[in-house]
């Protein structure tokens, strides 16, 4: 490093710690503002170091005018309690204006007390700890290809107690992710102790180098440590490696009293005062120390020979970067205020729908019988020819047909994170939220209630930006995530309870945005794969047969979601038999059974939740039959449906499902396919016999 070069280096130094400070104010007028008056303190003010290092120190490629700029680095606040911190930056930079600094977390901000993609230029939904870092190695995936773009992730000692983010460490060092960076706030403290961890890391810098990562383990009390390591990342061209920097300071470093060891505040008026004098003070104490590190430099420089004009170009630049104006005098430089915001322009609408050649996808025989997962592969292997496909499996991609399918076309889009569900799904929602068509898949129990919450509470986030007359986002900007979930029901028979998907619908009903689809027939599936490649389909939890099964619609059926669909008979009937998934083969079969009893049996494949049909039968007062193999999910669709609904007889509906005799849910241990359908009665026979009861009954009520 030169003369000119090293002059530089401490004047950045000495610009940084100044817009340390204000970023500190600005964090000081959202608790002064908050609705609550509170702030997650102590993450935050430990964080500012390593963001103000990474936004000004030139470490990132970044549009603010245009956040969702493909190509341009990324960014994600694993740590989400630090959102005050990064809302500070966003603001300084012009993600959006002052004024939404105040009043946080009120019903009426959008800065609330974690960040999401409501907030523009936050790509994702952060808090539930671990997650984020997981999202980020998703980015760091995609980022490798064309456009490349480096992912910068920050998470915290605290966070890292979690099991969740070593998923996705361990994952991004197997596939040397070398354009994957994390900062790690190691402050040693969190919320029930902030002068240490519950538990000590043995080694943590060790534990990052055990799964191939390069690291870093520098001081985060200064500039210079942290952006030394940062310059080690952006020169690497040959490690291989994602690096991960452990910034070690303290919980609330950088703040004046002892506000900053709390893990959330609330302020009260003289300890804002006592905390924005005492930032004030600081900060005046940097711009003097940055006028003499400029007096000097120029005085050794010359102030007319060609370093001091690099000198001066340098860092003029450096200033512009950091948003400030500077003016240089005779006698060294005066530094102004910052620089006018230019507001990010709301995104272009994205084209969401899948090109494909339809003539392509299989044709299919009428009643011959077809497993899902080689349907779902021949599917893939239509769809995979549009670039913005992208499959991810858990180990269990011989049950999904996903990684086959694509991997015929495009294995750089088709991946496996092997036993891994969690991370899956996070990397699912960063290939989503970049505007791919994103297919993820495992077994029914084994998808993640914790990450398919966040990333829904994501998606509606989402909904609300593009929905917003102001919002950032525009159509077509929210997620396309399939969750692809095999042996649904009872459909993994002598695996055992662990592994059996009966209760699965009911527990993921509550998930919002969540469209929940059970597949009965192969060409209802290629259907279905149809109609979610046109696009803003959105979040579907998409259940298929582990076995064979037939094909009970004709080739030119066209799904819609939210329509039940009669596969026999109408609403005249003498009882009408409603079913999803493997159980419509067995209410077909349980019909002809009652046909030779003289009983008309209507069958309704109930694929996904009409409401309105539901309501109609509830109140028809036609005997109606719910026979489902698992825990009563169509059942409490109706019950919900026709509530508070005058003219329901309960007496004319009865439900066959895996529900115990008191009406209690329960899971189901292994045995054979037809030894649970007998043991519970959801069998042909069983289902008519059933039936043949509803019938009589009302018989004797009419």
């Amino acid at each position: 490093m030169n003369s000119v070069e090293m002059s530089i280096c401490h004047a950045n130094a000495a610009l940084l710690r100044i817009k340390e400070q204000d970023i500190r104010l600005k964090i000081i007028l959202q608790g002064e503002t908050a609705i609550d008056k509170g702030v997650h303190i102590g993450g935050a003010y430990s964080a500012v170091l390593p963001m103000v290092s990474l936004y000004y120190g030139g470490y990132m490629d970044i549009d603010p005018v245009n956040p969702t700029a493909l190509g341009k680095d990324m960014f994600v606040l694993s740590k989400g309690h630090a959102v005050a911190a990064m809302a500070a930056v966003y603001e300084d930079l012009g993600y959006f204006p002052r004024e939404i600094l105040e009043g946080s977390r009120s019903i009426h901000s959008i800065l609330k007390g974690h960040p999401g993609p409501i907030l523009p230029g936050v790509p994702l939904s952060t808090g539930p700890l671990g997650q984020g870092i997981c999202v980020a190695g998703g980015f760091a995936m995609a980022g490798r290809d064309f456009p490349h773009f480096n992912v910068f992730c920050l998470t915290g000692d605290g966070e890292l107690q979690e099991g969740m983010p070593w998923e996705a460490i361990s994952h991004a060092g197997a596939r040397r992710l070398n354009n994957f960076c994390v900062l790690v706030d190691a402050n040693n403290g969190q919320l029930d102790n902030v002068d240490a961890l519950i538990y000590q890391f043995h080694d943590l810098p060790g534990a990052f180098e055990s799964f191939g990562w390069r690291v870093f383990n520098v001081d985060g009390t200064r500039f210079e440590p942290i952006t030394a390591a940062l310059d080690e990342f952006r020169n690497d061209r040959r490690s291989g490696k994602p690096t991960a920097i452990i910034v070690n300071s303290s919980k609330g470093f950088g703040g004046i009293g002892e506000i900053r060891k709390i893990h959330k505040h609330t302020f009260t008026e003289e300890q804002i005062v006592v905390e924005r004098r005492g930032l004030e003070a600081r900060r005046e104490g940097a711009a003097r120390e940055f006028e003499l590190i400029v007096r000097e430099a120029l005085r050794e420089l010359g102030e007319d020979g060609p370093g001091s004009a690099a000198f001066r170009k340098g860092l003029a630049d450096s200033a512009r970067r950091m948003r400030y104006e500077l003016t240089f005098g005779k006698a060294g430089a005066a530094l102004g205020g910052e620089l006018a915001q230019v507001p990010s322009r709301r995104a272009s609408p994205r084209d969401k729908r899948i090109r494909y050649e339809a003539s392509a996808l299989p044709v299919l025989t009428l009643g011959k019988g077809y497993s899902a997962s080689s349907i779902i592969s021949q599917c893939m292997k239509v769809f995979a020819h549009d670039s913005r496909v992208v499959t991810v499996d858990s180990d269990l991609s011989s049950t999904s047909g996903l990684q086959e399918g694509l991997s015929l076309v495009a294995k750089d889009r088709a991946f496996n994170v092997g036993i891994a569900e969690s991370n899956m799904m996070n990397i699912g929602e960063a290939f989503a939220i970049l505007g791919k068509n994103v297919w993820v898949s495992t077994f029914c129990p084994f998808f993640d209630w914790r990450v398919l919450r966040r990333i829904a509470i994501g998606y509606q986030e989402r909904a609300e930006a593009i929905a917003a007359p102001d919002g950032w986002l525009a159509e077509g900007h929210n997620l396309d995530i399939t969750f692809l979930a095999t042996a649904p029901n009872i459909e993994t028979r002598t695996n055992g309870a662990t592994h059996m998907g009966n209760d699965d619908s009911l527990v993921f009903d509550s998930i919002s945005h969540l469209k929940i689809i059970d597949i009965s027939c192969p060409q209802q599936l290629i259907a279905v794969c149809a109609w979610i490649m046109e696009g803003n389909r959105g979040l579907v939890y998409l259940r298929i047969p582990r076995s064979p099964s037939p094909a009970l619609y004709k080739a030119d059926f066209s799904f819609e979601y939210g329509k039940a669909y009669w596969l026999r008979g109408d609403p005249s009937s003498d009882v009408v038999i409603i079913s999803a998934g493997r159980g419509v083969l067995e209410a077909l079969a349980a019909a002809d059974v009652l046909a030779k009893a003289g009983k008309n049996a209507a069958i309704v494949d109930m694929q996904s939740t009409d409401a309105g049909t539901l309501r109609s039968l509830a109140t028809s007062g036609k005997p109606v039959l719910i026979a489902e193999q698992n825990n009563g999910y169509i059942l409490r669709a109706m019950e919900k449906a026709a509530f508070g609904f005058k003219g329901v007889d309960r007496g004319r509906i009865a439900a066959l499902n895996l529900q115990d005799e008191n009406g209690a849910t329960r899971f189901i241990h292994s045995a054979t396919y037809d030894e649970l359908l007998e043991e519970y009665g959801l069998s042909a026979a069983g289902i008519a016999e059933r039936a043949l009861i509803l019938i009589g009954a009302e018989g004797k009520h009419s």
